[in-house]
């Protein structure tokens, strides 16, 4: 599958994060980032940019949760390997300060990626504009695609076509319930408003299709995709970046520095932190829901391999049976 204008962005700590509110040591994401450094990954996404509120209170929500520029030079000081990846941070609509978004040209940051819902897509595409402005490099993440409305889909993906200051238009399929039908589907709808080039891919693994869903993706032509090291994410986590990365015959990567860190850094973390495909996100997935039932359910340790009772609750909720 060798196409050298496919680039892959990594985001571990940012997706990873959603698992333990971003309470990563900064040993670790040091790790992460000379592996990706040492990997040859285009891109590393490093955490989110939200404004710290009585919601969100730093206390609570690590420091990846807010990446301050100070802490994120940090990590890029800490390791110069033979490849220097993009720099990239996502902002919430909703949770962000845009005003105090600082000049490119003062930040160590080189891509914000801004994630909405189809509702939230004016205020979306209006972040998306004042970074652009910024100078830096932009992607719109429309989440949860998977439950909306499809009219609604295009009205967005109208608004979207209308503003060049995207960079990269991103297909999310947020509760990993995606067949490579329905990848195909969305991604000819897409292309009506936004040339397949300038299009990204990011997916969940709830039933085990992340990474063929992402082969998917550059079947049809996509050339900007999403992986976390060892899959590790959000419930049942995303396309693991050492089998992309092995997919892609691309010379420029090299994925044994992702195994070692995987050896060194994530095969100790899997004692206290869980993440990766189970039955209740397998649920989860087949139900086309958001994992955050899932992650309560798994949580409950009397509970949490009962995928019977679960499957129950979850279709209850929704029969009102």
């Amino acid at each position: 599958m060798f196409r050298k204008e496919i680039k892959v962005l990594d985001c571990t700590i940012r997706d990873g994060g959603l698992i333990n509110n971003y309470q990563f040591s900064e040993k670790f994401v040091k790790a992460v980032y000379a592996a990706i450094c040492d990997s040859g990954v285009d891109i590393i996404e490093i955490g989110k940019k939200l404004v710290e509120s009585d919601e969100y209170p730093r206390s609570k929500y690590g420091e990846w949760n807010y990446c301050e520029d100070d802490l994120i030079k940090r990590i890029v000081e800490s390791y110069q390997g033979k490849f220097q990846p993009k720099i990239a941070v996502m902002f919430d609509i909703g949770r962000i300060d845009i005003n105090g978004l600082k000049q490119k040209t003062d930040s160590p940051v080189d891509m914000i990626r801004t994630a909405c819902y189809v509702k939230q897509i004016d205020k979306a595409l209006d972040v998306v504009k004042r970074c652009k402005d910024k100078g830096y490099e932009t992607t719109l993440n429309i989440m949860a695609i998977s439950a909306a409305i499809e009219t609604e889909v295009i009205e967005a993906l109208e608004g979207v076509a209308k503003t060049p200051e995207v960079d990269y238009l991103y297909l999310v399929d947020s509760y990993g319930a995606f067949y490579s039908e329905q990848i195909t589907h969305y991604i000819n709808l897409y292309k009506n408003y936004m040339p397949i080039e300038k299009m990204g891919f990011h997916g969940h693994n709830n039933i085990q299709l992340a990474y063929a869903n992402t082969q998917q993706c550059i079947i049809e032509g996509m050339n900007l995709l999403d992986t976390t090291i060892n899959g590790m994410g959000r419930g049942a986590g995303n396309c693991n970046t050492e089998l992309l990365l092995g997919f892609l015959r691309n010379p420029k990567y090299d994925v044994r520095p992702i195994y070692k860190v995987i050896q060194d850094e994530f095969v100790p973390l899997r004692k206290t932190m869980e993440w990766g495909f189970n039955d209740i996100y397998g649920i989860s997935g087949l139900l086309n829901q958001h994992p955050r039932d899932g992650m309560k359910w798994r949580a409950d340790k009397d509970k949490a391999e009962n995928c019977h009772d679960f499957y129950d609750y979850c279709t209850k909720a929704v029969t009102g049976d």
